[in-house]
């Protein structure tokens, strides 16, 4: 049971020694970074349910690229083309982190293709920005530098000069998660690299279903990959468990309380192969063949969502996003398509065997 501290408690340190009035400063500004800014209005039916288009029209209109062809690395290039002044504008002098997805580090099928990072690194190369980029990680099981090794990272990261950063050695920040068990913010250590202004972050992921949360796209890559695995008092710890909050209504609620920090400025969703049913790590191979490319990253999260034949509207998270301006466009009618027509690339996903708990996030808790 995570331990529970009052105001002026002096136990209330993490390792780097942030105290409790710093945590709640800081640590509860993702939640109410997102609790601030303007309020749309629910994305409800007529019925009650859930929509999965925003009302508001605030947010200016997106584009995501698609395409799609049986060459893994040439499709995602392709993609990152159609946005290349944008990208080169977006980073500028900003350090480039390319933040892969390795939730295991031995399941090829879970983790990012290093084919996917080699397209990434070529363009922005092509665009001049290739010099001192990361490839960074924290790994959810295992030691992250195995899994660099196990999938060809460190080879891929040689030939283009990257550097593999295991961000459970980077600097942290506090912040606060949302446990439902308690209704209590905890305190919680994530990587201040992909936080930090001066940090233009890349989403090299997948398209995969989710055994709490439906799926998992560029903006889950980014926010559960933050939490770093250290000790503390001595014993290991990984801060990953506390954004998972105890269930599927904290969960969702805090991956979208921490999107206004923690979120990619550049989402690459590779779908070459994607994976189906009880993902993110024990589901099953989908040939899909396709590729999402966009600087918005709630519009390329959208988009997968549909390419996978998942219904927008049960997946918390995203909907919770998408009811607050000034996060991206999740609005079909409102993201125009680079490619081919989204409609004759969408491949119906099994879902997890826990779809129907995962789904309680859309009903009140109760007690």
């Amino acid at each position: 049971m995570n331990p529970h501290f009052e105001p002026g408690d002096e136990r209330f340190k993490d390792p780097h020694g942030h105290s409790r009035r710093q945590f709640l400063k800081s640590g509860l500004c993702g939640g109410a970074a997102l609790l601030a800014t303007p309020y749309v209005g629910p994305l409800s039916c007529g019925d009650g349910s859930l929509s999965a288009t925003p009302h508001s029209q605030s947010t200016p209109a997106a584009r995501v690229a698609l395409t799609t062809g049986n060459d893994r690395t040439d499709m995602t290039f392709q993609a990152l083309r159609q946005f290349q002044t944008e990208i080169a504008a977006g980073i500028g002098n900003k350090q480039v982190v390319i933040k892969p997805n390795n939730v295991s580090t031995d399941v090829p099928l879970c983790a990012t293709h290093a084919g996917n990072l080699e397209a990434i690194l070529e363009f922005l190369k092509s665009i001049g920005k290739a010099r001192n980029v990361m490839i960074a990680e924290s790994g959810a099981g295992g030691s992250t530098l195995d899994g660099f090794a196990n999938y060809g990272y460190d080879r891929v990261a040689a030939r283009y000069g990257a550097r593999l950063v295991e961000l459970d050695k980077t600097e942290t920040e506090v912040v606060g998660c949302l446990d439902e068990r308690d209704m209590r913010p905890h305190p919680t250590r994530v990587a201040r690299l992909l936080m930090d202004p001066n940090v233009y972050v890349i989403s090299a992921t997948k398209l995969k279903t989710h055994d709490t949360v439906v799926a998992t796209l560029s903006l889950k890559n980014i926010v559960m990959g933050a939490p770093i695995k250290a000790p503390v008092n001595g014993a290991n710890r990984s801060d990953k468990r506390l954004v998972h909050g105890g269930g599927v209504w904290a969960l969702n609620y805090n991956l979208a309380a921490l999107a206004p920090r923690l979120h990619p400025h550049l989402a690459v969703i590779d779908g070459y192969e994607g994976m189906e049913g009880n993902g993110p790590v024990r589901g099953s191979r989908v040939d899909h063949r396709v590729c999402i490319v966009s600087p918005d990253w709630l519009a390329a999260d959208r988009v997968g969502i549909e390419l996978m034949g998942i219904d927008f509207a049960n997946v918390g998270y995203l909907n919770y996003c998408a009811q607050y301006s000034g996060l991206g466009v999740a609005d079909l009618d409102r993201i125009e398509i680079l490619g081919p027509a989204l409609a004759e690339h969408i491949v119906k996903y099994r879902m997890p065997d826990s779809i129907d708990s995962q789904l309680r996030w859309r009903q009140p808790i109760r007690g």
